[in-house]
């Protein structure tokens, strides 16, 4: 996104804010259905736990993405945001069962990861059709907060436990048509990829229902120039190769699900903040800002990197500088990082700010959470207000007034 226009929603709507760029998502989901298009029968997820503002989760419908939900709340935006019943998945973790009852009722499709619910599950309700998470046992993602597949996980079941997925599947109380995988996010290595592809594919071959292939998201994009990302043409090659050898070996046409989050929306988010001070010490220098890690968690939680842009001086002498924020805690976005020359007042903009950044957010330190602002056909639309006090005690009651 073009620097005036950054600097331009900061004048229109101040800072903090979030500001997405509508056109880069249709771009990556044009990118992403162009690379996909050679397996023929497939449909994009969207996964609404990376940015759920109604607003955007309505135009990614528009574009034609079905839903990746893990919980009923996100399952009934969806509902509400238009997203067919058909095309919600829905893939809890850990959640009650009296949730997944909930959900089955909604009539969306059912994904679960362990057997003691797919239990809980035929006993409440019979001989139904769902799909199962699978735990491939494979390490593989870029944090270990978001490797999800290995067999220390909480995610899926486990191919020690396949058998007792079987026998209930003989004895017809549930009736398998679909198997999930999801090994971990901002995956650069295709060995990862094509290991888990080949796993599922393999597992597959045990269950005689079966109708769709998920698999999950996990595309890795660049954060900064020059940066490790997934080979997409490599990736679905992978894909292809191991759909078309089981379609031929069981003369079974089978429907391939992906959930990407990351890809299509990181890209196109931005957050914008403002300098407070400049604070020196004997071995450094500060840039404080008028945000912290209750806005924008990843670097804090993940290590993650985004890049950081003066937008008043964009071009200028670089020194180095640690990032911090005005949380009352260690709030750290960057360390020695090389940033044109700043002074207090200046605009400071994070890219890659459109997943899992503001949906993360929180109001620690008592403090509001920020607007978002979309910019779409040339214009600023303002898709959630900003927090204020009022806000933070609304839901409180005071017992001593």
């Amino acid at each position: 996104m073009d620097i005036k226009i950054l600097k331009e929603a900061a004048l229109k709507f101040g800072t903090p804010i979030y500001l997405y760029d509508l056109k880069i998502i249709e771009n990556q989901f044009d990118r992403l259905n162009k690379a996909l298009s050679v397996l023929k029968n497939y449909k994009i997820h969207f996964a609404a736990k990376s940015l759920s503002n109604i607003s955007i989760l309505k135009f990614i419908n528009k574009l034609g993405a079905g839903l990746d939900a893990v919980s009923i709340e996100e399952v009934m935006i969806g509902l509400k945001c238009g997203f067919n019943k058909n095309d919600i998945i829905y893939t809890p973790n850990g959640v009650s069962f009296e949730e997944i009852k909930k959900v089955f009722k909604l009539g969306v499709k059912i994904n679960l990861d362990s057997i003691e619910s797919i239990k809980d599950f035929v006993n409440e309700f019979g001989n139904q059709s769902i799909t199962v998470r699978i735990n491939p046992g494979i390490y593989a993602g870029g944090n270990n907060n978001v490797s999800v597949g290995h067999l220390e996980s909480k995610f899926g079941i486990t191919e020690d436990r396949m058998h007792e997925l079987k026998d209930m599947e003989v004895k017809e109380k549930i009736k398998i048509t679909g198997l999930h995988i999801h090994t971990g996010s901002d995956i650069t290595n295709n060995n990862q990829f094509k290991e888990g592809i080949k796993k599922i594919f393999s597992i597959a071959r045990d269950f005689k229902n079966i109708e769709t292939i998920d698999l999950g998201g996990g595309i890795k994009i660049p954060y900064y120039d020059n940066d490790t990302s997934t080979n997409l043409n490599d990736y679905v090659e992978e894909v292809s190769k191991e759909l078309n050898k089981f379609e031929t070996k069981f003369n079974k046409k089978l429907k391939l699900i992906f959930e990407p989050g990351k890809f299509l929306v990181s890209d196109s988010g931005f957050l914008i903040t403002q300098v407070n001070y400049i604070k020196s010490t004997s071995t450094k220098e500060f840039i404080q800002l008028n945000s912290g890690f209750n806005h924008l968690l990843r670097p804090n939680l993940y290590g993650s990197h985004h890049e950081v842009i003066n937008l008043n001086n964009p071009e200028g002498r670089k020194k180095e500088y640690d990032v911090v924020g005005y949380i009352c805690e260690k709030d750290t976005f960057a360390e020695k990082r090389k940033i044109p020359n700043t002074s207090k007042g200046d605009l400071i903009c994070f890219r890659n700010a459109g997943a899992y950044c503001f949906n993360m957010a929180s109001n620690y330190n008592s403090r509001p959470r920020p607007a978002e602002i979309c910019f779409y056909k040339e214009k600023f639309h303002k898709i959630r207000k900003a927090e204020d006090l009022n806000d933070l005690l609304e839901n409180q009651i005071d017992i001593f007034s």
